[in-house]
Order: C-alpha cells, then sequence, then structure tokens
C-alpha cells in the first residue's frame, strides 16, 4: 500500500485544475496527471466566445478558448488524460477511473477535486408545468451555438440575471437569435447594473419581481405563463426556455466519498489552503463556490498547487481545526473551516457570499476577539472578499469559534473602521 501511481492527481481541467498543474510543475513536482472526462481540455470557457477572461490574469480581455489556450502555454509537460472519468475518490489516496480501456484503479500521494459548477435545470427550480423539448441551461446553450453550431430555436426566454445570463444574450445574438425576455424573480438583475443597459440596447426586456409559473404545452415549447409580485399573470410565446445561473458545485464525488460536507450547502468543509477532511484531499474553484469567474479560479488553483507542492516536499504541519460558523444572510463561505498551527498564528482571505442584497458591517469574532470588521456592499452570486485575517492559536479554546456576522450600517459606524 505504499506504492503510488502519481504525486498528484487532479480531477478536472478547468480553469483551477489547469491552475494547480501550472503551480505544481513550477514548484517542482513532476509525477502528474490531469483526468477530464470530456474530449477536450478546458471546461466551461471553452464553450464561451464572448470576452469575458483573461482581465486578472492576463490584463487583457479575451474568449474563453483563447483564455485557456494561453492557460495552457504556461504549463508545458503537464499530462492531460482526456474521456477519463473519476468515478470514486477513496481514502489513502485510491481512486477508481472508467476509461476507454475499461476499469482501473490508481493512487496518488495527494488528489485535487476541480470538478466546478453547473446550472441549476428547471426540476431544481421546482417549476410545474409539462415537459417539453427546447428546456435547456446556458452551458447547453453554449455548446449548442459554438461547438456545434446547431440553432435548435429563434424564440427563447431566458429565466435569470446573472452574468452567465447575459453571457446568453451576447451567445444568441452572435447566432442571430433576439429572446424574448429576461426573467427575474427580485427588484434588481443580479449581475452589475450596467449589464440591463446591455439587454435594453438589444431590445430585450426584463421582467422584474418575476416568475415562471407555468410550462403548458406538452411536446414543445410555445409558451410559458409567468407571474409578478401583484399575482398578475401574463402569457409570452417562445419556442425555447434557458434556464440560467444558480449554480450548484459538481460534487458528485464528495456526496459519494468519504469527505465531510457542509450539512446545507452539500460542499466539501475546505481550509484555507483548500485542504479537505481528509489531508490528501484538496477541493479548489467552483466546486467549493459556485459560481466565480475563471480568471478567479485560476489564480486559486495556483494557490492551491503552490500549498499541496510545500505539503509534499516538507509535510504536514500540526494544527487545530476551528469550523466557520455564519449569520442566515451568507450563503456560504471559502474556508469553511480554518486549521491554525499549534504553535503561532495563521493568516488568510476569506469569500463569502450573501443570499440577498447587503450594505453594512461584516465582523469576524474568534471567541472574544474581533478578528475583522469593516464595511462592505454585497450581491448575490459575486465573491465578497475579506482580506488578511489573523488568528493566533493562543486564543483557541474549547468554546472558541470563527463567525462571521452582517451589521446593520448605522450613523456611529464610519468607513473607517477597525480590522483591515
Amino acid at each position: 500500500m505504499n506504492k503510488f501511481d502519481y504525486d498528484v492527481v487532479v480531477i478536472g481541467s478547468g480553469p483551477s485544475g489547469i491552475g494547480a498543474a501550472t503551480a505544481l510543475v513550477k514548484a517542482g513536482v513532476k509525477n502528474i496527471v490531469v483526468f477530464e472526462r470530456e474530449t477536450r481540455i478546458g471546461g466551461i470557457p471553452r464553450h464561451t466566445n464572448h470576452p469575458s477572461f483573461g482581465l486578472l490574469v492576463f490584463k487583457r480581455p479575451m474568449s474563453g478558448p483563447k483564455f485557456i489556450k494561453c492557460l495552457l502555454r504556461q504549463c508545458p509537460g503537464v499530462h492531460f488524460e482526456t474521456t477519463t472519468t473519476v468515478v470514486a475518490v477513496k481514502r489513502n489516496g485510491q481512486l477508481d477511473l472508467a476509461t476507454l480501456d475499461g476499469l482501473k484503479t490508481i493512487r496518488a500521494r495527494h488528489i485535487i477535486i476541480a470538478t466546478g459548477a453547473r446550472e441549476t435545470p428547471r426540476h431544481g427550480r421546482l417549476i410545474s408545468g409539462l415537459r417539453p423539448r427546447g428546456i435547456i441551461t446556458t452551458g447547453a446553450l453554449q455548446q449548442f451555438v459554438n461547438t456545434i453550431k446547431l440553432y435548435p430555436f429563434l424564440k427563447p426566454v431566458i429565466v435569470g440575471t446573472e452574468l452567465v445570463s447575459f453571457s446568453a444574450i451576447w451567445t444568441l445574438r452572435a447566432a442571430g437569435i433576439k429572446p424574448v425576455a429576461m426573467i427575474e424573480k427580485n427588484s434588481r438583475i443580479t449581475a452589475y447594473r450596467p449589464a440591463a443597459l446591455f439587454a435594453r440596447l438589444l431590445g430585450v426586456p426584463i421582467y422584474y419581481n418575476t416568475i415562471v409559473a407555468d410550462i403548458g404545452d406538452m411536446f414543445d415549447t410555445r409558451k410559458i405563463e409567468i407571474l409578478n409580485a401583484n399575482s398578475e399573470s401574463r402569457t409570452l410565446a417562445c419556442d425555447s426556455i434557458i434556464f440560467s445561473g444558480n449554480f450548484v458545485g459538481e460534487n458528485s464525488l464528495a456526496h459519494e466519498g468519504h469527505l465531510k460536507l457542509n450539512s446545507k450547502t452539500r460542499i466539501p468543509k475546505v481550509d484555507q489552503n483548500w485542504l479537505s477532511s481528509d489531508l490528501q484531499i484538496s477541493v479548489v474553484g467552483n466546486a467549493t463556490h459556485p459560481a466565480d469567474m475563471g480568471d478567479q479560479c485560476y489564480i486559486e488553483g495556483k494557490s492551491a498547487g503552490v500549498a499541496v507542492a510545500a505539503i509534499l516536499q516538507q509535510g504536514q504541519t500540526i494544527t487545530d481545526t476551528v469550523e466557520v460558523q455564519h449569520d442566515e444572510g451568507i450563503r456560504l463561505t471559502t474556508p469553511s473551516i480554518v486549521r491554525i498551527p499549534k504553535l503561532g498564528r495563521t493568516h488568510f482571505d476569506l469569500c463569502m457570499h450573501v443570499t440577498k442584497p447587503y450594505t453594512g458591517i461584516i465582523e469576524i469574532r474568534f471567541g472574544d476577539d474581533i478578528a475583522y470588521r469593516r464595511l462592505h456592499r454585497c450581491m448575490p452570486a459575486r465573491r465578497v472578499r475579506l482580506k488578511n485575517i489573523s488568528l493566533n492559536n493562543s486564543d483557541l479554546n474549547d468554546q472558541a469559534e470563527i463567525h462571521i456576522s452582517l451589521k446593520s450600517r448605522s450613523r456611529k459606524h464610519s468607513d473607517k473602521l477597525p480590522g483591515h
């Protein structure tokens, strides 16, 4: 049981997986493989032709396919195996694979899960009605239009207003297709406000405070019924419904394995170095915080790769583990656990997502001490980054926990607050 086939196995070839492999190679780790279940490398960006990638990493906008090509130039020598599905991740670094040559089992000194996220389809949104053709997600749309060159509809309705929803408008525009409308359940779009202007310029109306109440046709999508906050219904003629956004982590491997999960989000618990409850397994990227930008995931993947290389070369540091607790208005945090060295202090950044718009003070308490306190403006589906949090093991006791609170802003609070 001491023989390993690889030093590191990376599962998933999207930006976070490529970033992790890049950092590992640069740190001198040589025996690496990246497994990808599809036939091509790149994850979601390879289907996305609009220029929303590259600003953070390369300081210029570029399409998804070009972004992936540029990332791959940063990691020459990394071995990718496509059409290979990891079907199980087990203890002691064991993985079960399904390949074109059949099933096989391998072992690695460390495993990095970078399986990304997926959109919530219609059944996950509990929308009533029949099951006609023409109901897809944005990811399926981009594969149809950008990869297969197939245009299966002319009058779609887009449900959701996240950044990926406006990405769908861009994809449709390039194909000469104009959406009938966008449907948003809240009073404003989830993406940045200027995106609404983009929809308006293209003549795509946005129905606010509105939900899809019913899909009524048996075989083909011909119309939907929408319902606003005043219970007023309206029928829209259409030939497709594109359910966009509302991402969830692709964590089937963790769900079926031994990793500890958050009981509400079902996301694997990870620390500030992306180590899970099994110290031989890291989980990184949109699998832990669906769904952030490709650039952010690549940068995070590189940080995770640096941390794994240090473990392989220097060994594990003995630590104590503390859970991150938070108010109801916070959907998730990364990290969700923090490991603090037995002797000393740890410094880290924490990212979080809220459940609804919020402007006010975010406070982090560690036991009786305030570790962070600052004014933030937060929106759902956008990463909120809390920088330079510092915790000392000497402050740790049996009752100590890390708790994040949303404090209402008042006149006595100024923008200059203690913390960072």
